[in-house]
Parts: C-alpha cells; sequence; structure tokens
C-alpha cells in the first residue's frame, strides 16, 4: 500500500511505520536542483516524490516540483540520532528518489541517504530527447 506521510490517522497503527520513527528521531534535509546544460538552465516543474519501503508499505514523506529556479529546499526527513562524538560513526536512513520531466519524458530514480543534521542536495541533469538521423556520406 502506497501511504503518504500527511496520513497520520492511518500512519498512527502501523507498528512498521511507528517503530522507523522510533529509530529515526533527528531530522536531515535534502535540497534538489533540477537542471540542463551542465547547470546553465534551471528546470522548473520537475516532479519530485521521496519514498521509503517500510514494512509492506510504501510511505511518500515528500511529494512536489521544482520552482522556477530550477529548485526545492528544506524538505526534511527522519534520520537517526545525530552522533555525539568524532569516534561515532554516522548512521544513515536511505530514501528513493523519483525525478519526472513530462515534456521530455525524463525519469530517474535515486537512493539518498541521510544523516541526523546534515544537509544534502540532489542534482537531477534533465537531457534532452534527441532523436538521431543517420546519413550516408554524401549527407544524404
Amino acid at each position: 500500500m502506497i501511504i503518504k506521510s500527511s496520513n497520520t490517522e492511518l500512519l498512527k497503527n502501523n507498528k512498521d511505520y511507528q517503530l522507523f520513527i522510533s529509530q529515526n528521531p533527528g531530522t536531515g534535509t535534502l535540497k534538489i536542483r533540477a537542471s540542463s546544460a551542465n547547470e546553465a538552465l534551471p528546470i522548473s516543474n520537475v516532479k519530485i516524490i521521496v519514498s521509503k519501503k517500510i514494512g509492506n508499505d510504501t510511505i511518500i514523506f515528500f511529494e512536489g516540483q521544482t520552482d522556477n529556479s530550477g529548485m526545492i529546499n528544506n524538505i526534511k526527513l527522519p534520520t537517526p540520532r545525530k552522533i555525539q562524538n568524532n569516534e561515532e560513526i554516522p548512521i544513515f536512513t536511505e530514501y528513493d528518489l523519483e525525478a519526472k520531466y513530462e515534456p521530455s519524458n525524463f525519469y530517474k530514480k535515486y537512493e539518498i541517504s541521510l544523516c541526523c543534521s546534515i544537509s544534502i542536495i540532489q542534482y537531477i541533469n534533465i537531457t534532452p530527447n534527441v532523436n538521431y538521423e543517420m546519413r550516408n556520406k554524401n549527407g544524404y
């Protein structure tokens, strides 16, 4: 079943989700930057979905579109607790990110890893669909 994280009524009785939240009391921040032409052209209206398979369900933690600057800022996601000292190894939580851009039939999946109090940027490079035409040696 696909469940949006905003559906608190459904999730409060989901034992797998409640266990996940108890194991991920921290917060990490994700930023999306969608562009083309080696980051020269920002791409707006790229649909972004951030989800995670928890138990038998897929939880959608974020769904939105990039703005005119090709950005989505400040996506907050649950992560494990913050490390207490430099000797601890950071623990990450992995999420699935899907990027869709309809005008060029672009679709790509990413796996992202977040740890507490860390902000990451996911760059999405939209490449145009180009149809190549074969010509003979005379240019025909």
